[in-house]
Parts: C-alpha cells; structure tokens; sequence
C-alpha cells in the first residue's frame, strides 16, 4: 500500500460517510421534479458550488498541476474566455429556459424547431457527455491505483458502486449537497498541501520563483502572439474559452439541469455567475501547485519519473503529505471524482427519461413509473462510462485536455442550434440540422488534416451550424419553425 493504514482508514470512512450523507435524500424523491430538478428547493450558493464541482471535479485536481509542471499558467487564459460565456449563458439562455417548465435543455429546442431536432440534440449531449465523463472516471482510478495498489478494473467498480449507492437514492439534491462537502474539503486540503510543499522546499517561495525563472517563466499567463495550433495563447484561450463554456454551461444538461434547480431566474443567473470567480481561483490555486512541484522535485527527484503529468499532483499527495491529513485530501479528490459522476448520471438518466423514454415510450404513466424507469437509466449509464473508462486508459494524452477535447467535437453544433432557435426567427429546423451535420463534418477535417487547436473546434462548429444553418433556412424556408418566441 502506498499509504499508512491511518490514512486508509481515513479514506474509507469519508467515501462511506459521504455515500451515506447522500443517500439519505431519498425521503424527498417523490416525483420526479424532486429527482431531477431538486423540488426548486436548492439555495443559490449550494447551487455555485456545485456547477464548479461539475465543471472541474477530479480532473482539475490531478491534471491541471500537471498542465503547469510541463509548461506554465497559460492554461489561465482559457478561463478568461469561461468569465465572459458566463455573461452570455446568463442574458442570453437561462431567460428562455424559465420561461417554461423545463427538465431539460432540448425542450426548449422542440419548443423553437420540433421534436426531431430536440431527439438530435439530446442525442448528442448523451454521446458526448458518456464519453467525456468516462474520461474523467479514468482519471479518478488513477488516484485509487495510487492509493490502495489495485488494477483498473478493480478501482473503476469501487467507484461505480459507491456512486451508484447515493445518485440512484438521492437524486439531484443528494448530487449538490455532496457536491459542496467535497468541494470545500479538497480546497482547503489543496490549500494545506501547497503550504507543506512549500515548507519542505529549501528557499520556500523564494525557491519556487527563482526555479521557475530559471526554467523560463513558467508564472507566464499571458501570450498575445498568435497561432491555429497552440491550445493556451490569448486570443485563442478567450475566443475558444468562451464558445467552449458557452456551450458546456448553456446546452450540457449536466451544467443546465443544476441552472434549473433554482428557486428563480434571477437565482440561477447569481449561481452561474458567481461561479466564475469560484472556478478562476480554483484553476489559479491547482496552476500555481503545479510550479510548486516542478521546484519541489527538482530538489526531491521521484523515484521514477512520472509516466504521465496525472500521476504528478497524487503521488506528491500520497508520499509527502502528514498521516490523517494525507488520508482526508486524497478521500475528497475520491469524493469529488465520485460527485461529478453522480452529476453525470444524473443528467444522462433525465435526458433519457424526459426526452426520450416520456414523450416516445410511455407518454402516460405516473410518477412512479418514471421514477424507477430513471434509477434504471442510471445503473445503465454507469455501465456504458465503465467500458468508456476501461478503453480511455490507453490514450496517453492528458487526461483534463483529452475530455475537453471530446467535448469540444459535438458542443459547436449543439451551440449553434441554440443560437439559431434564439438568435433569429428565420431559422428552420432543416437549417438548423443540416448546418450541425456540415459543423461535424468539418471538424472531422479539421482534427484529422490540420493542425488547429482544440480550443478552436466549439468555435468553428458553431460558427458552421449558425452560417450554414441560416442560409438553408433563407433559401429553402419551407415549414419548420414551430415557435419563434
């Protein structure tokens, strides 16, 4: 084992604690607004967090350092982008999505274009959210391998299982509320594990800034000069940041669903903004750790060097930290691996239910029904992330850019379709689709014959789906908008 029996107790009593405070919930599940939705009962604040939790969870914890031990806080300038795509989500969508009932974000699609276009775009958020969160479960078993000296498989069922035991029984409520916990623990450990580096280190902070000099400005943010193929320059962080998050917050039923769970539109409008400045420092604290042990193991070289930049920010973790203290952070970047996929089912069970499996299967049936119909979708959901998982594990890309960038591939034609419902009346829902399926087909090319950033691809697909998308819809008008308001 790589830890004291300490801080293996440690671990295992949060991961049972936290599975247990989630789980009581369920005495509130009794319909499936209160599955799904939280009755409307969540406070803003709650709600913040969460949404930062959702966004960031494991894969901010353990490959961010790692983003900034091989280079430096460029990665910062992507956030700068998140700032301004909070602004817009915030006048421009969440308006339209408390306008009426909603439980998901594709019905404001069948709303504008029809029930075609709403099963196409719910469609693609299910593909790209399995796949993107089997991603982020990989990088979660990475910290269990670490941690208790087991395969993959094995750590991938701890994490299925226990997830499972409260997002099946909790719902949404369980979700956010375990969410905030988490979120607050791994802060302040990353806070304390910072510190210890820090103290160990001969020179503390003036070491860190002299080593960090000396490897040529890994502090660097800013890079005003220009390229297609660099991920984390200015422009492209800000531009491509802001289409990114613009869609990932405005069209991902993970992030919308929690947006809905307000008590108000002025309520959820507060969360999302508020949670910008929760994610810019949570992004600088996990950036600046990385330069920390970059001149921390230029002093303590690793055993063996590190097969992966994941591995880095963990083991530091594991081998350096004080027993019990070492024990409760590595039991919250669990904890808060283990929310974000209980975001993730969560979400994937209400777009199954309420876009498909309602309207198309079992339009009648009461509450109950769809009730367990949705714990259903969940346990299947986290069957499918579970086989994604198990092949992400050959991919030797960094586990935080590898999920963005399949995220990225589908996010420009689910955001250009929004765009097109709320942004012009002319749009048909011909258009809108023919546009999406030229923006997929691009980005194929793009991917596979030149050297464009991922950064770029929301922005490209979006800019596709809305131009071609509007011109089809001008020179074939035709039938297709259902509701223009």
């Amino acid at each position: 084992m790589a830890s004291s029996w300490i801080d293996l107790a440690v671990v295992i009593a949060y991961i049972i604690a936290i599975t247990a405070f989630g789980a009581r919930f369920r005495k509130g599940q009794r319909t499936l607004r209160d599955y799904f939705l939280g009755g409307h009962r969540l406070p803003w604040w709650a709600i913040t967090l969460s949404i930062v939790c959702a966004e960031t969870s494991i894969l901010t914890i353990i490959s961010t350092p790692g983003i900034s031990y091989r280079s430096n806080l460029g990665f910062l300038q992507l956030i700068f982008g998140y700032l301004v795509a909070r602004v817009v989500v915030s006048l421009l969508l969440i308006p339209r999505y408390f306008a009426g009932d909603l439980y998901t974000a594709y019905q404001l699609i069948e709303r504008r274009f029809g029930h075609g276009l709403r099963l196409f775009t719910a469609g693609l958020f299910l593909l790209t959210r399995a796949l993107a969160e089997g991603v982020r479960v990989f990088a979660i078993s990475i910290v269990i391998a670490i941690i208790f000296k087991t395969g993959v498989v094995a750590s991938l069922v701890i994490i299925f299982v226990l997830t499972l035991l409260y997002t099946l029984e909790g719902g949404l409520t369980a979700v956010i509320w375990t969410d905030v916990i988490q979120l607050t623990i791994y802060i302040a450990g990353t806070v304390v594990a910072l510190f210890v580096a820090l103290h160990a280190l001969p020179g503390g902070w003036g070491e860190v800034m002299r080593v960090a000099q000396a490897a040529g400005g890994k502090f660097a943010v800013f890079d005003f000069h220009f390229d297609w193929s660099q991920p984390y320059l200015f422009w492209t962080g800000l531009v491509g940041g802001m289409f990114l998050n613009t869609a990932s917050h405005g069209t991902d039923q993970m992030i919308v669903q929690q947006l809905l769970a307000a008590r108000s539109r002025r309520e959820s409008q507060g969360a999302l903004l508020a949670s910008g400045l929760v994610v810019l420092l949570q992004f600088g604290l996990f950036l600046v750790m990385g330069v920390v042990l970059y001149a921390f193991y230029q002093h303590f070289p690793p055993a063996t060097p590190f097969s992966r930049a994941d591995r880095i920010y963990p083991t530091f973790v594991i081998t350096r930290l004080p027993v019990g203290l070492c024990g409760l952070l590595t039991a919250a970047i669990l904890a808060a691996g283990m929310a974000n996929l209980s975001a993730a089912l969560n979400s994937l069970a209400s777009s199954s239910v309420m876009d498909f499996y309602k309207p198309l299967a079992h339009p009648g049936a009461d509450d109950r029904h769809y009730l367990r119909v949705s714990r259903l979708a969940t346990l299947l959901w986290g069957m499918v992330i579970i086989t994604i998982a198990l092949g992400a594990q050959y991919l030797r890309r960094s586990a935080l850019e590898l999920a963005l960038t399949v995220a990225s591939i589908p996010y420009g034609s689910m955001l250009g379709i929004f765009l097109l419902g709320v942004l012009t009346r002319r749009a048909t829902s011909r258009g809108a689709l023919i546009g999406a399926m030229c923006a997929l087909a691009t980005l194929g090319y793009v991917m596979h014959s030149t050297t464009i950033a991922w950064t770029w691809y929301v922005a490209i697909g979006t800019t596709v789906t809305f131009g071609v998308g509007l011109l089809i819809s001008l020179v074939n008008p035709g039938r297709g908008m259902v509701n223009s308001e």
